[in-house]
């Protein structure tokens, strides 16, 4: 089935999804998308009953959308604050973000901050040579 995320409550982690004749509560152990859930979103899903599981975006696969994040702003927070990961929290990648943060954590622990400070600064300049130019629902950079 197509429908469209109406609400989603990131604390309970909860939604509902309209197909335009029906409403159907969803959580995010039936969603498959590697973006949250946003209200708007179309979504496709299958049904077990009356519940929706295999929950994934629809349309952001049809049409990308138009551009929301800046290339600048994600070169700024790369360059300068990338060993935090601040650039893939922009751009909504969060896994990686956090990923960033231990792994620069643990490279300073053991003494190698300048290892830190490299990963921030190549994907800088990989968003600037246009190579990461896509933020996490595929839209494209200002």
């Amino acid at each position: 089935m197509i429908g469209v995320i109406q609400n989603y409550d990131p604390e309970s982690q909860s939604g509902t999804i309209n197909t335009g004749k029906e409403q159907f509560t969803f959580d995010m152990s039936v969603w498959i998308a590697g973006a949250p859930p946003e209200p708007g979103d179309h979504v496709k899903f299958d049904l077990r009953g009356v519940k929706p599981y295999n929950v994934n975006l629809y349309a952001a696969t049809l049409d990308k959308g138009e551009a929301v994040k800046r290339k600048v702003t994600a070169f700024l927070l790369a360059l300068l604050l990338g060993y935090l990961g601040a650039h893939r929290f922009y751009l909504g990648f969060y896994r990686i973000g956090v990923t960033q943060i231990v792994v620069n954590f643990l490279l300073w622990r053991v003494g190698l901050p300048g290892y830190a400070f490299l990963w921030g600064f190549v994907e800088a300049i990989l968003i600037l040579g246009g190579h990461f130019d896509k933020d996490v629902k595929g839209r494209p950079l200002k």
